[in-house]
């Protein structure tokens, strides 16, 4: 018996359809926006089962004013999948695995790990980062899925890119941080990248490289900005030796018993598509 409801599991294992167009722009941006991935009926099935277990996991017992910059950005809950049936039949989901081959041009996928981001009302900003800075992995064969699970109007925190900016060296030793923050926003304005801000529609789903800078404004309203995302590495990736403390942990929790030098095949890192 699924515990999604089999009309909504037949929806996200579908196919979207990518263009030609979609996949260059991808290339060429490090990121793309796709507008109704999820129809309203998925969206409001996702946020009543995702919020459920983010509201169940979250230990976040420190005020906002406690909080250093990245505590106040988000809420941030990883790999639910493990801990409930109903999230894991949506994170296996065909449909977004699928999209993520076509944009990486890769044969098929497997799971990195999942996130929820919350961002709490009045949340701080999500300073200018790359996500791949923490990931101990070979390529940079790597997209996260974000999945606003409402519509997100520009003050409440969408995503924001910098768009092309994964062709840039300069700040990949920076986790994210004050001065991540301070350091590439200055470096992506001297070298003239695309700051690209947009609100997100209902059903809308971004893809972005491991290593494109980006980063959200804060939540400047009453309630919350909730998001879903799901992280992507190519099937045939393979584990690279950390090179700082962040890609050892990284290691240890998301792909434990992983080799150097060896595809990722772990009980966590299944694949999710391949052609």
């Amino acid at each position: 018996m699924h515990q999604v409801p089999d009309q909504l599991l037949k929806l996200m294992n579908e196919s979207y359809p990518l263009s030609e167009s979609d996949i260059h722009f991808y290339r060429k941006n490090g990121f793309i926006k796709l507008k109704q991935v999820f129809s309203k009926e998925e969206i409001d099935f996702l946020n009543e089962v995702i919020t459920n277990e983010v509201n169940a996991l979250n230990k976040q017992v420190l005020s906002m004013e406690e909080r250093d910059t990245y505590g106040k950005a988000f809420l941030q809950i990883m790999n639910i999948w493990k801990n409930s049936e109903t999230v894991k039949e949506i994170v296996f989901g065909k449909k977004l695995a699928k999209i993520a081959a076509e944009l990486m041009e890769v044969d098929g996928v497997r799971l990195y790990h999942d996130q929820a981001l919350y961002k709490e009302p009045s949340g701080g900003h999500t300073p200018w980062h790359a996500d791949q800075y923490y990931w101990p992995l070979s390529s940079d064969k790597t997209i996260t899925a974000w999945m606003p699970l409402q519509t997100t109007p520009l003050e409440w925190g969408p995503l924001e890119y910098s768009a092309g900016s994964d062709q840039l060296i300069d700040g990949r030793d920076k986790e994210i941080s004050d001065e991540s923050q301070q350091f590439l926003e200055n470096a992506l304005k001297e070298k003239g990248f695309v700051h690209v801000v947009e609100p997100f529609d209902l059903g809308e789903v971004s893809f972005h490289k491991g290593w494109l800078y980006h980063r959200a404004g804060p939540n400047k309203t009453n309630q919350m900005r909730k998001v879903m995302t799901v992280i992507y590495m190519d099937k045939d990736m393979k584990l690279k030796a950390p090179e700082n403390k962040n890609q050892q942990n990284d290691w240890d929790t998301w792909c434990p018993g992983a080799i150097v030098g060896e595809t990722i095949d772990t009980p966590l890192n299944p694949i999710l598509y391949q052609r």
